[in-house]
C-alpha cells in the first residue's frame, strides 16, 4: 500500500502562485512514477504533469506548460507541483498519483494509488 496526502491548495488571485506537496509513505518512493491530475466541478479528471522515478524526465499538459513545474525529492519521499501565473480555469481539486508501471503516463486509470485531493481556487 502507498499513502499519498496532498497539501498546499487554497484561494489565490489570478496571476498568483501556489506550491502543492504530496508526501508518500508505505513503499520505497523512488520505485514509482508520479503524476498530478485535476478535476474541476462537473468535469472529468485530467492530466496535469508527470515525473519519472529519478526525476530526470517530466511531461506536462499543454494547458499548464511553461507555468507549472513538477519535481520530486526522493530523500523526502515527496512530489511537488509549483504553479505560477495561475488562471481562473486552473480552479480544481488537484490529486497526486503513484504508478508502478511506466513513467510519464497521462491516463488516470494507469495509476495505482491516489491521494484525497486538495482544492485550488483561482479568483479573477
Amino acid at each position: 500500500q502507498v499513502q499519498l496526502v496532498e497539501s498546499g491548495g487554497g484561494l489565490v488571485q489570478a496571476g498568483g502562485s501556489l506550491r502543492l506537496s504530496c508526501p508518500a509513505s508505505g513503499r520505497t518512493f523512488s520505485s514509482y512514477a508520479m503524476g498530478w491530475f485535476r478535476q474541476a466541478a462537473g468535469k472529468e479528471r485530467e492530466f496535469v504533469a508527470a515525473i519519472s522515478r529519478s526525476g530526470g524526465r517530466t511531461t506536462y499538459a499543454d494547458s499548464v506548460k511553461g507555468r507549472f513545474t513538477i519535481s520530486r525529492d526522493n530523500a523526502k519521499n515527496t512530489v511537488y507541483l509549483q504553479m505560477n501565473s495561475l488562471k481562473p480555469e486552473d480552479t480544481a481539486v488537484y490529486y497526486c498519483a503513484a504508478s508502478f508501471g511506466p513513467s510519464l503516463i497521462t491516463t488516470p486509470r494507469r495509476y495505482d494509488y491516489w491521494g484525497q485531493g486538495t482544492q485550488v481556487t483561482v479568483s479573477s
